[in-house]
């Protein structure tokens, strides 16, 4: 569910638990738009993460560490100005909407002891972190925001601090039976899940979703389309899900398409809709929010990483595909190249026939088995041989620049074809040492500069091979980057496993560990190819090619660049990518 006011209230339930009465110590900004910082209580010390990221604003408890800037940001250094030392006095959520505020005891320059207030605003792209004085007055803000962005609401420091624009919605804490009716009777077009969260304050769309599944009736249908059951049974589970949340009684847990699959979604109350789907809970608001976005933001940082990599790589392969077009142009331009040579030797058999300072010459042509007539244009200012030399000249130089071509060509379609499957690799990576991986693959091919390590620096983690098991059991191996394409096949598999790879298409390397058998199951054939197809940058095709053959007769040429093999004897099979199948499958 999207981080809304129920959840935003398990957070401050759950903080309230925690942090009332702690000291606020060492604050952070690792990001330009995240603090960190550690909180001294009785019961323990714990580090909070305040998140003002627009696709990931949040607030909770962490275990992670990140690497500080070796200089603090502006906002940084306020905070540690005016909170550092500090107690946590109070914790608040104003008219259930997604923003809380963290009261912190401390003194000021005279010493007295004031109330400052760090207030997180959960708003998408507008999320901000905001730090006032007793008297709202903005301190400072991790997101300043200027009357040139905003002619609403400025948000900078010396401005007094207002909430966000009402939406004119009305407080679901605050529930009553006859309003929700005439509510309803005020929008009978509009549908039940629309007119849940654009009516009440902090219920998102999944949320709203998620009453009506509980009241089984339909989120799509129009509020007319409601019977006066229907509606008081609407009522009463909205009026039930707000009591949990009035009572604190949260069953954090993340969805999960499958078990080890992929995250569907999370909820701090239980979410009924998903009920065929894995769920795994959490002791805490804090622990499900932590493996949510970490995920999440792993990913996202992943992406963020791998942008200029990525770009390097699409540059280099435009420049592959003009030269192609060059190449192909001038292979356009000498097709002729055994005519030019043709009418070479047509003048030199009739040199004695031709008259001087011709400029055209007919003659039959007795290469042809028909000896049609033939036009040959000469310089009249040329003799009878030159021309004839000035063919052969022309022929002689198409000749070398076909040589050429045909070696330029090679080179051309074998780095354009090892560059699109390191972009096909940029789409598996996982993580950082997936990206290293690929950087120093591209390093060792020329297309970056080698950067040493520098001092102190640890080195990254060795990439691994994505593991799958089949339905019959056996361990199926695949490769993230070419030049794990390259150990898996090389050096890890045995000469009896089964090596897979989509046909003249970009792909990841699949082996099945076959433990010396010399056959694998049907299903588990069908299995692996699905994931060479999946794995591939045919992903999204029907009816993908993926040739197959025991590891023994897959070769690397001498030179050829990483990934890059060549294999004999070999069948071909024929299949879809299923997502879901590879989901099932996947161990690690």
């Amino acid at each position: 569910m999207a981080l809304d006011g129920i959840t935003t209230a398990a957070i401050l339930h759950e903080m309230k638990s925690i942090l009332i009465g702690g000291r606020i110590d060492k604050i952070h900004q690792p990001v330009s738009d995240e603090i960190r910082f550690s909180v001294r209580t009785t019961g323990g010390n714990y580090k909070v993460l305040a998140s003002a990221n627009s696709g990931h604003p949040r607030l909770h408890i962490t275990e992670h560490t990140r690497e500080n800037p070796m200089t603090a940001p502006l906002f940084c250094m306020v905070l540690r100005k005016h909170i550092a030392g500090g107690k946590i006095v109070n914790l608040s959520q104003p008219n259930f909407e997604r923003i809380l505020v963290i009261d912190i005891e401390s003194a000021n320059e005279m010493g007295d002891l004031t109330t400052k207030h760090l207030i997180l605003e959960i708003m998408g792209k507008h999320s901000n972190l905001i730090l006032t004085d007793e008297n709202n007055k903005i301190l400072d803000a991790i997101k300043r925001v200027s009357h040139d962005k905003s002619s609403v609401r400025e948000v900078l420091p010396g401005k007094t601090y207002v909430l966000p624009p009402s939406q004119e919605k009305q407080d679901p804490t605050q529930l009553n039976q006859t309003q929700f009716f005439s509510f309803l009777q005020v929008q009978p077009g509009q549908k039940i899940q629309n007119f849940l969260y654009q009516s009440y304050t902090g219920i998102s769309p999944i949320m709203a979703a998620e009453i009506c599944h509980r009241a089984q009736i339909d989120p799509s249908n129009a509020c007319v389309q409601l019977t006066q059951t229907q509606a008081e049974q609407l009522y009463t589970t909205f009026s039930a899900v707000m009591q949990d949340v009035a009572m604190a009684q949260y069953t954090p847990a993340i969805y999960y398409q499958k078990a080890g699959g992929k995250i569907i979604d999370f909820g701090v109350l239980p979410m009924t809709q998903f009920d065929t789907l894995y769920k795994k809970t959490f002791s805490s608001i804090s622990a499900v929010l932590e493996a949510f976005y970490t995920e999440r933001d792993n990913a996202a940082h992943i992406k963020q990483r791998a942008h200029d990599t990525r770009r390097l790589i699409l540059t280099n392969i435009e420049r592959c595909v003009k030269k192609k077009e060059i190449q192909q142009k001038t292979l356009r331009d000498i097709a002729n190249r055994e005519v030019w040579k043709r009418k070479g030797e047509l003048i030199t058999a009739n040199i004695y026939a031709i008259a001087p300072q011709s400029s055209v010459f007919r003659t039959t042509d007795f290469y042809e088995p028909d000896l049609p007539e033939i036009e040959i244009a000469l310089d009249p200012t040329k003799t009878p041989a030159e021309n004839a030399q000035k063919y052969f000249q022309k022929y002689n130089k198409a000749k070398r620049t076909l040589a050429a071509m045909q070696i330029q060509q090679k080179q051309n379609d074998e780095e354009l074809a090892y560059l699109e499957s390191v972009l096909q690799a940029l789409d598996t990576i996982k993580d950082e040492a997936d990206l290293a991986e690929i950087r120093t693959e591209l390093a060792e091919s020329g297309f970056i500069r080698r950067t040493a390590p520098k001092k102190g620096q640890a080195k990254p983690k060795k990439a691994k091979p994505m593991r799958f098991i089949s339905s019959d059991g056996y361990e199926i191996l695949v490769g993230k980057s070419n030049l794990q394409n390259d150990t898996l096949t090389l050096k890890t598999a045995e000469p009896t496993d089964i090596w897979l790879h989509t046909k003249e298409i970009p792909g990841s390397h699949v082996i099945i560990r076959t433990q010396g058998q010399n056959e694998v199951p049907i299903p588990t054939l069908e299995e692996a190819a699905n994931l060479a197809a999946y794995f591939s940058k045919a992903k999204n095709s029907s009816m993908v090619p993926v040739d197959y053959t025991q590891r023994k007769n897959v070769k690397k040429p001498n030179g050829a660049k990483p990934g890059m093999v060549i294999y004999l004897t070999n069948k071909t099979i024929y299949i879809t990518p299923d997502e879901e199948k590879v989901n099932q499958m996947q161990t690690t």
